[in-house]
């Protein structure tokens, strides 16, 4: 993102931080008003709609063809017991 002189967010994005947080606004992760700013420089910029456009491709493909999968039910009794008996330790520095 970049900031005015007065340190206040500049609702233009250069492209590094809109290609950088793609996957926030395609995992619906921002708030509504990053969402509005990258898509708004995503409409004027065709090198971020075509970034957009390809990552939008890559997690659809992914969707289909890892999305319906589960895991074996073996494994997944063998997940449940390890993270029930998972024990957090802090230590004090």
């Amino acid at each position: 993102m970049t900031y005015s002189s007065d340190g206040n967010p500049d609702l233009e994005l250069d492209c590094s931080a809109v290609m950088a947080d793609i996957w926030l606004l395609l995992d619906n992760e921002c708030d509504s008003e990053a969402k509005e700013r990258l898509k708004a420089h995503i409409d004027g910029c065709s090198q971020c709609l075509s970034h957009y456009g390809i990552e939008q491709q890559i997690k659809s493909l992914v969707n289909r063809k890892c999305g319906g999968e589960r895991a074996p039910e073996g494994l997944r009794e063998r997940l449940t017991i390890s993270i029930r008996h998972t024990e957090v330790r802090y230590r004090s520095e």
